[in-house]
């Protein structure tokens, strides 16, 4: 049983994010569980899962580069832009790598994109996937994402492969959707993969150390009793019982227990106190 633990899990192919996030709950006896970053059913990889205490993390993790591999199949038609709602198979022509890589270039930096309708993106209090499979009209608002790599892998035709670092909230299905209409046809995605999310890979769901993978500056106070027991107690703290000038989040590390505050002009707040060190 884990009460507390951080880990990579690797979600398999056509299993939902939520329903993967149940099943390691019950093998692992878990009561309280989350994951950082949702993976659509038909892709697989990289899920950073918490249990107990350190779902209270989620929000001080590194988001961004998340990392996909992915393929692109040209002239599949499919209203979710992926395998799981194919509606016909277009002709495409043949085109040559150095073209597909010149294509693939064009997409680095910032660009506007429409989420797929197929998503967990809200409309009214309602996901616009439930709303699509009632065969009810979902309209969703220009997003932006940033590409900050893109990496041509294969071309076996009509199938194209590639690598991509890309930012927080990004769609890889609307990005092949827009691939694709670059190169003039339909496409979907035939295969995804998150690679890594932060800089978190897959390592055989070993349990990581969360002062090891938290970007914060720490400040470490073992054996200050005074300091201890006032943060234990939620107690207010100054910036100078922690030696520290500048504003930001900081980690304050004890020999059992860790806290994430901050400091705005001298004015100490709790983010997350009294995780446990496991």
């Amino acid at each position: 049983m884990i009460l507390d633990g951080i880990f990579v899990a690797k979600k398999p192919l056509f299993v939902s994010s939520n329903g993967y996030l149940g099943f390691l709950k019950r093998r692992d006896g878990a009561k309280k569980a989350g994951f950082s970053g949702i993976l659509d059913p038909f892709a697989c990889g990289v899920l950073v899962v918490a249990y107990g205490q350190y779902t209270r993390l989620f929000p001080f993790l590194k988001k961004t580069p998340k990392v996909y591999q992915a393929t692109l199949w040209l002239g599949l038609e499919s209203d979710s832009l992926d395998i799981e709602n194919i509606q016909r198979i277009h002709q495409v022509k043949i085109f040559s790598k150095e073209y597909l890589k010149e294509v693939l270039q064009k997409f680095c930096g910032k660009i506007g994109f429409i989420p797929p309708k197929y998503s967990a993106k809200k409309i009214n209090g309602k996901k616009a996937y439930e709303l699509a499979r009632a065969g009810k009209e979902v309209v969703l608002k220009e997003q932006t994402m940033e590409i900050f790599k893109i990496e041509f892998l294969n071309y076996s035709h009509p199938f194209l492969s590639f690598k991509v670092w890309v930012s927080e909230g990004s769609y890889i299905r609307s990005l092949g959707e827009m691939i694709a209409r670059e190169l003039g046809c339909l496409g979907g995605l035939s295969y995804l993969e998150r690679l890594s999310e932060g800089g978190l890979h897959y390592e055989d769901e070993k349990l990581l150390n969360p002062l090891e993978i938290l970007d914060l500056p720490k400040v470490l106070a073992i054996n200050n009793g005074v300091l201890k027991e006032k943060v234990q107690n939620g107690k207010q703290i100054t910036q100078d019982e922690l030696q520290i000038t500048k504003d930001g989040k900081y980690i304050v590390q004890f020999e059992d227990f860790f806290s994430i505050i901050s400091n705005q002009e001298n004015k100490i707040q709790y983010l997350a106190n009294r995780i446990p060190l496991c």
